[in-house]
């Protein structure tokens, strides 16, 4: 059993719980939305994304980007995940990203989008 992200109730007004590729999932968008130094016994979990959020998008920020984030999966994540693929793609001001990979665990293969757009 694992808590579900973001902390929530159930409709029992239990804590909500997930399945183990959820709760992964949940992991890989934590490391993507900390930033370095953020968490207080943690220093080095993070990917560094956040800070780029408001710099004018560009194809070379997205492969600076890239660069970084494989870097902090495979320091933070790589007990839990293999990754297969992690692509970055700039349009307009949204910063999307797909990463495929596989669950150590189980094998099982799982593909995810993640989207940053300046509100």
């Amino acid at each position: 059993m694992n808590i579900d992200f973001p902390f929530h109730f159930d409709a029992l007004g239990n804590t909500a719980i997930t399945d183990d590729a959820d709760h992964v999932r949940d992991m890989i968008e934590q490391l993507l939305l900390t930033r370095p130094g953020e968490r207080v016994n943690r220093p080095t979990f993070g990917s560094g994304l956040m800070h780029a959020l408001f710099t004018p998008n560009s194809p070379q920020l997205a492969a600076a980007l890239e660069q970084v984030t494989r870097a902090a999966v495979q320091d933070q994540l790589m007990d839990v995940i293999d990754v297969q693929s992690l692509t970055f793609a700039a349009e307009d001001a949204t910063l999307r990203m797909e990463m495929k990979y596989s669950l150590k665990r189980t094998g099982e293969a799982r593909s995810e989008v993640f989207e940053l757009t300046p509100r």
